[in-house]
């Protein structure tokens, strides 16, 4: 896969995580803050890494952000510095732009703004740790947009032994399972007759209603 560029603005704790992590897959990261130490904290790890202020369409210019593949703006506290650097990036020409959100407001107001993603990050990260706190089989979860998820599960006592067809998933849930992993082997489920085990991970594809009905029922029984 071609590693597309980024220019990561903002670099707190969030951004400059994001940064990072890009930079390791490998992708070239051009990294802008206002503070020195933040700049200085990843000059060794991003391509470049630079002190701009995101507010200043010339700096951004200058710093070529407009020929980056992809802007995050990452701004954190500052709800004005971040609406100007959103603005900024689109006047530039910047493909794609994701924006990290403060609140639903300024979500909406972004989102108006022509951001193609727009990131509220504590809620985003609480509603993923509810979901595991409140059912331990699950692992993680990955929302695919339009109310879908896909779900890994735990293979519980109450399912190990069963084959995906006699849990009902399709019938009584309206879930599909995608597969599911026992140690480091991939299992094919496009049949219905693999036969679980206790400690399987089961990829599960559906609504969260339904997700969170048969975890439940594999929880509590019923």
């Amino acid at each position: 896969m071609a590693s597309r560029s980024f220019a990561v603005i903002g670099l707190g704790t969030f951004g400059s995580t994001v940064a990072s992590e890009l930079a390791r897959f490998g992708n070239p990261v051009l990294g802008i803050d206002t503070e020195e130490r933040n700049v200085a904290r990843l000059a060794d790890t991003l391509s470049e890494a630079i002190i701009a202020d995101g507010r200043d369409e010339i700096a951004l210019r200058e710093a070529g952000v407009g020929d980056y593949d992809v802007a995050v703006v990452a701004i954190g506290e500052d709800l004005e510095a971040n609406i100007l650097c959103t603005m900024n990036v689109k006047v530039l020409g910047v493909e794609t732009i994701w924006v990290k959100a403060l609140n639903r407001t300024h979500h909406r107001i972004l989102s108006k703004l022509g951001a193609d993603r727009v990131i509220l990050p504590e809620q985003e990260v609480g509603q993923h740790i509810a979901q595991m706190l409140h059912n331990p089989l699950v692992r993680d979860y990955v929302s695919l947009g339009n109310g879908f998820h896909v779900v890994e599960m735990i293979v519980s006592d109450r399912m190990a032994g069963k084959t995906l067809t006699e849990t009902e998933l399709a019938e009584t849930y309206d879930l599909r399972a995608l597969g599911a992993m026992r140690g480091t082997t991939f299992l094919s489920c496009d049949d219905g007759t693999l036969r679980l085990e206790q400690g399987d991970n089961l990829l599960l594809l559906g609504k969260r209603a339904e997700l969170r009905r048969f975890g439940d029922a594999m929880r509590l029984g019923g």
